[in-house]
């Protein structure tokens, strides 16, 4: 119930209408499958003896009405009729299962899209205490799951009606019989609760852990695969690889193996008894043809309710099994974010940080009541110690982390959350490292921007990357995962073309060349000037010679 509460939660008014529909939609499946079993029993009465039509008022009106003139002439007419009503509960059971996966198969893009976007909205510091492995599969995994989880809720309800509605049917058969049934399936059915189904919930708690495990351990051996190879550890990757792969299959066989099992049990306990009913009145009545019509509604009944009850529990146990991940889901929506907004946001004169106070936990403060003031077109270098706080207080300026007292002021205005994003806009980020995806050039510099050919032409112009691309196909020239395809320099110089592409005011490098020889970085750090003439820039550097140039050198630490 507690799943069931958090569930309700993550759906949209819009989602709970078509639930409702969905729902009315059940109780008239149900009736049509009561009905489908009910109308067998009558059938068969007057296929055996058609005396019996006329002993019923309501068949007797029937024949008139037909104009029927023999009993087999109205036979042939319920055939027909009988054909026709399987047939549309034949296509309106394609329909309502497709209206069900539909829903259902429809919040999993609705819970991966909200966790996507849940995790974008992430602030930077909550972003780095998260394991990106961890977020990747609430995204890819235990959203579908989550869905799977709705799919066989919806399937559970459609069974419990249905089942409902046919033990209503049976007790007006034969009350006695129905009860002896109903203790001897209810007594199988609260046992596989107990054991059966408890041991799959637990099997879903693993798999869910161990899916999380398993896409680390993907990532990092990927991600450190030359190191791996320089190393020579691939036994240690494999093992680690065996055990977390072979932990996940074990808790799959097992679930897979135990899904079934209740319907084996069900099937052999309902039918045997069954058949103990049939010698049961063989014994004592010596012929079963007076009861034949009930017994082939219980055989009937019985073929139809042993599934369902099958398919009850194999939901509930499915319910167990995805629980964990309904949790997660609705966790990670609830985390709080900050809305940011677009609000206007000019730079004209300069950028101030007033009585700033930082840092990433409350013992350690990195910056107390700090002050500085950058006018626009400076070019400022911040220099100092490895961890003294550079890198973090340039993250402050661009609008990456928040302080926790004081205020970020451009031309005297607050950033804050409505203006938050035009601020960003205006600056260009040439990091250390440059992720480049398995794209062109071009897709890589206009990454999360509008594409423009003539744009990232001059881009990579004013990058001096384009000459060396005109070798290849230009600006779709395939870069490589990780721009493996690359150097260094030429891996830096689209992380340049990148950063300049939307024109930015600001142009920020934090130790963008350190990684570079002494050559390759001075003509780097000549054509990042150049690029930055008209613009305020910010340097992260160690070395003195990358920021010779700088009007400002502020000291950390």
């Amino acid at each position: 119930m507690n799943n069931i509460a958090k569930l309700r939660a993550m759906l949209t008014r819009r989602d709970k209408v078509i639930l409702l529909v969905l729902f009315c939609a059940t109780l008239l499946f149900s009736v049509i499958e009561t009905f489908s079993i009910s109308v067998i029993m009558p059938y068969i009465a007057f296929a055996s003896n058609p005396d019996l039509i006329f002993s019923q008022q309501i068949t007797t009106m029937i024949y008139e009405w037909l104009k029927c003139s023999s009993t087999l002439q109205f036979m042939i007419f319920f055939s027909i009729a009988l054909i026709a009503f399987y047939c549309f509960r034949i296509v309106y059971a394609i329909s309502y299962n497709y209206a069900l996966n539909r829903f259902a198969f429809r919040k999993y893009h609705f819970f991966a899209y909200r966790l996507f976007c849940k995790a974008v909205e992430l602030n930077y510091v909550d972003f780095t205490r998260k394991k990106t492995d961890n977020i990747r599969n609430n995204i890819t995994s235990e959203s579908l799951n989550a869905s799977f989880y709705v799919q066989n809720l919806l399937q559970l309800f459609s069974e419990v009606f249905t089942i409902i509605l046919l033990y209503v049917l049976l007790l007006v058969t034969s009350w006695k019989m129905t009860l002896v049934l109903s203790v001897i399936l209810g007594i199988q059915v609260v046992l596989i609760i107990k054991t059966i189904s408890v041991k799959i919930k637990k099997m879903g708690e693993i798999s869910s852990a161990n899916r999380s495990q398993f896409h680390e351990i993907i990532s990092k051996t990927f991600g450190n695969f030359k190191i791996i190879k320089l190393k020579g550890n691939q036994e240690d990757v494999y093992r680690e690889f065996e055990q977390a792969s072979q932990t996940l299959t074990d808790a799959n066989i097992l679930t897979q193996t135990l899904l079934p099992t209740p319907r084996i049990i069900l099937e052999t306990i309902g039918f045997g008894a069954l058949i103990a009913s049939v010698v049961y009145i063989l014994m004592r009545y010596d012929s079963a043809s007076a009861v034949l019509p009930i017994i082939s509604m219980y055989a009937l009944a019985l073929y139809r309710i042993l599934p369902s009850v099958n398919r009850i529990l194999q939901n509930y146990n499915m319910l167990g099994f995805y629980g964990v991940c309904v949790q997660k889901v609705y966790e990670n929506l609830l985390y709080h974010t900050e809305s940011e907004d677009n609000e206007p946001c000019s730079f004209e004169r300069s950028i101030e940080l007033k009585d700033i106070d930082f840092s990433y936990t409350p013992d350690k403060p990195i910056f107390t009541n700090y002050n500085l003031t950058i006018k626009k077109g400076e070019k400022v270098a911040f220099c100092g110690a490895s961890g003294a706080g550079k890198s973090t207080l340039v993250d402050i300026i661009i609008g990456i982390y928040k302080p926790q007292k004081g205020a970020l002021l451009v031309d005297g205005v607050e950033i804050n959350n409505h203006n938050l994003r035009s601020w960003r806009k205006k600056i260009g980020y040439i990091p250390q490292t440059i992720y480049l995806f398995d794209g062109s050039v071009a897709d890589n510099v206009t990454f999360g921007s509008v594409f423009d050919e003539k744009r990232v032409i001059e881009a990579c112009k004013k990058a001096n990357i384009y000459d060396f691309l005109c070798e290849y196909n230009g600006i779709y020239t395939r870069v490589g995962e990780g721009g493996i395809l690359l150097s260094g320099g030429q891996k830096q110089r689209i992380g340049i073309a990148r950063a300049i592409y939307d024109d930015p005011e600001i142009l920020v490098l934090d130790e963008a060349t350190s990684a570079l020889d002494s050559a390759t970085e001075s003509r780097i750090m000549d054509e990042i000037y150049d690029v930055a003439k008209n613009k305020t820039l910010l340097i992260i550097a160690h070395r003195i010679n990358t920021i010779e140039h700088c009007e400002r050198k502020i000291q950390i630490g």
